[in-house]
């Protein structure tokens, strides 16, 4: 059975892979692999999490601030991915972008259940692991980083507030006074922005 993390739970490019430009997985290469994940050939199921277990990592870790429930999350999706590779829908985008669309959802459900049972001395601080050289390696993160930093700073602050922090659209408007119609359209916008950066 595919493991994600056969060697080193704490490592989560765990053979020595590096992702470059050059091996980001373009749409018609990533439906050919999660066909062969569908026949269970673990040799694709690895080749889907080398090019992009950096970026599900790194989003994990940013909205946890915690390696270790980082990595629990990269494992869960990984292997959800394992075992029903169909959950992908081909037309709604690009692999990578679903799974880090996925993680975020998977962290932020997290984040908010720990919120509930954790006391304010007991959040669990960053982790001092960094992850930065393995995320610059992977051509997706460096679009994503690099639209953020071209959208207006209303729009990006409000992204950034609702996708790494998990606030909802009222708890932007409260944090940020603006109106709650006006935040709602700065997401909008900022997502479709990243969404035509991807399609391109």
């Amino acid at each position: 059975m595919f493991d994600p993390l056969p060697n080193s739970k704490a490592n989560p490019n765990p053979s020595g892979y590096r992702t470059s430009n050059s091996e980001t997985a373009t749409g018609s290469e990533d439906t050919a692999l999660l066909s062969r994940v569908g026949q269970g050939d673990e040799s694709a199921m690895e080749t889907v999490f080398r090019r992009y277990s950096s970026a599900v990592y790194s989003v994990a870790l940013r909205i946890l601030h915690d390696s270790g429930q980082a990595e629990d999350v990269m494992q869960e999706i990984f292997l959800q991915l394992w075992r029903k590779p169909a959950a992908f829908v081909q037309g709604r985008g690009a692999l990578g972008a679903w799974l880090v669309v996925v993680t975020r959802n998977r962290a932020i459900d997290l984040l908010r259940r720990r919120k509930l049972t954790d006391s304010v001395d007991d959040v669990v601080l960053a982790s001092p692991i960094n992850v930065a050289d393995e995320a610059e390696r992977n051509g997706m993160m460096e679009k994503v980083r690099a639209v953020l930093a071209n959208l207006p700073q209303e729009q990006r602050k409000s992204l950034e507030l609702a996708y790494f922090e998990g606030l909802t659209h009222t708890e932007i408007a409260s944090r940020t006074g603006d109106p709650l119609g006006t935040v709602k359209t700065r997401i909008r916008q900022a997502l479709i922005t990243l969404r035509k950066a991807f399609q391109a």
